[in-house]
């Protein structure tokens, strides 16, 4: 239907000073309904509404000047060890609630500055604009595209193949730049990642005592985490290694064990697997003595300490690999090397 065969009275009228459109009649569906009348805001009338909505605004803005002062105050005077008590939440550290409710409190205020600024004191007019078509006409697509030519024809690259080759060069190997930074993300795929620092004859330390451990330490039941012989935590390698090295040790029944490789590479049913979860690599501590379970409390993966230590639950991809132990001409529980895959999450799936 088009608009010949409209009645002229069922016509949208002309638009107005504000580009508002009088409403046609309501017969035909196809009339422009318009912009409904222009409501001016309390601000638009009275100067004084308009100088406390400037105030406010104002006040929100010092405000948040205020607060990032204290932001910068709390990082410098607060100890980072410093503990206060919030109702209900408890005992908090006193330096990250202070960071985080000055940092907040400015941030939010200057965006309630904006916005009480932006619904209160600038134009709220309603324009309408006619679309425009987005192709460009013919005649400027062929004017952009012979300027184009004539460009290159002027830059002369065609005929100046040293300047375009050395250009071509210097654009290949600026990108390298970026990747050599890409050194500083982590070790390099090589033993770093995929060896630990178990070696045989390692004894395994009791993480809790700093004492090596025997069997008697171990009772049926209990988990016990352990560490490396000669990695103390003054050491400045230990948070590195640690993440690798950390080991949790338990104790089943000889019978219990399903797996026949763990069994070989126990030792009177202590077993020691990494406790590194293989998810995200997590610090596994959740043990459940009935069933020989262990959880990851970061995402639920749960393994099978009895059967090899596979995945029986959660988003893990691998069992957590397992430390072939024995036993000390002293009678202390040794590593009999490292572990045989890489400790945590899979990279590269193990490639």
């Amino acid at each position: 239907m088009s608009s010949q065969d409209i009645p002229e009275e069922n016509l949208p009228a002309e638009q107005d000073a504000h580009g508002a459109v009088s409403v046609a009649d309501e017969q035909n569906p196809f009339a422009d309904p318009g912009l409904p009348p222009h409501e001016h805001r309390v601000q638009d009338i009275d100067e004084r509404a308009a100088k406390r909505s400037e105030r406010v605004v104002a006040f929100l803005f010092t405000l948040s000047m205020l607060l990032t002062v204290g932001f910068i105050a709390s990082y410098v005077a607060i100890p980072h060890d410093k503990a206060i008590f919030v109702f209900p939440i408890g005992h908090i550290n006193a330096l990250n609630f202070a960071l985080g409710l000055t940092l907040g409190g400015a941030l939010f205020t200057i965006g309630a500055g904006a916005v009480h600024w932006a619904r209160t004191l600038m134009s709220d007019v309603e324009v309408a604009d006619e679309r425009h078509a987005i192709e460009a006409p013919p005649e400027v697509k062929a004017k952009v595209l012979a300027d184009f030519k004539e460009g290159a024809k002027e830059s002369a690259l065609g005929r100046r193949k040293l300047i375009r080759n050395t250009m071509f060069g210097a654009l290949a190997l600026f990108p390298l730049s970026g990747v050599m930074l890409l050194r500083d993300l982590g070790p390099l795929p090589g033993t770093k990642l995929r060896h630990t620092i178990w070696s045989k004859g390692k004894l395994l330390v009791n993480m809790n005592t700093n004492l090596p451990l025997r069997p008697s330490d171990v009772a049926v039941g209990s988990l016990t985490f352990a560490k490396p012989e000669g990695l103390e935590e003054t050491d400045e390698e230990f948070q590195t290694e640690i993440a690798k090295a950390a080991l949790m040790i338990v104790r089943l029944q000889p019978d219990n064990i399903k797996d026949k490789r763990e069994l070989e590479w126990a030792h009177e049913g202590i077993v020691a697997f990494s406790k590194i979860c293989t998810h995200v690599g997590c610090p596994i501590s959740l043990y459940e003595q009935q069933t020989h379970h262990v959880l990851c409390p970061c995402h639920q993966s749960t393994f099978d300490l009895s059967d090899g230590a596979r995945v029986i639950f959660g988003p893990a991809g691998h069992a957590l690999p397992q430390l072939r132990i024995g036993v000390s001409d002293e009678g202390y529980l040794q590593a009999l090397g490292d572990f045989e895959e890489p400790v945590g999450p899979a990279f590269w799936e193990r490639g």
